[in-house]
């Protein structure tokens, strides 16, 4: 996929797809934002900022975004469990996932 297109691709996802799905499927975020980061920190194994400079859309490599956003489509797809890879997410930040 060429660059233009990932990028296309991740603010579809993050900014629309699955802020849509959030309610109907009880996932503990809702932004954008907190997508982006449990994507990209699951993507990269880690705290994102630690492998790629800020922002990272267009800091990450083609390889990184890809795989970003494969985890998103996935928890889309019911395939991924959003709110594991939240709290493997916080746990690499030293936060707590929120109870509801």
């Amino acid at each position: 996929m060429a660059r233009c297109a990932l990028t296309d691709r991740w603010f579809a996802l993050t900014r629309d797809e699955l802020p849509a799905l959030a309610a109907a499927r009880r996932w503990p975020v809702r932004f954008d934002h907190c997508f982006q980061r449990i994507l990209l920190d699951n993507a990269v194994g880690g705290v994102w900022r630690d492998h790629i400079a800020a922002p990272a859309w267009r800091n990450a490599s083609d390889a990184q975004l890809a795989a970003a956003i494969a985890l998103g489509e996935a928890a889309a797809a019911g395939e991924a469990d959003l709110a594991i890879l939240n709290a493997r997410s916080l746990a690499w930040r030293g936060k707590r996932p929120h109870q509801a």
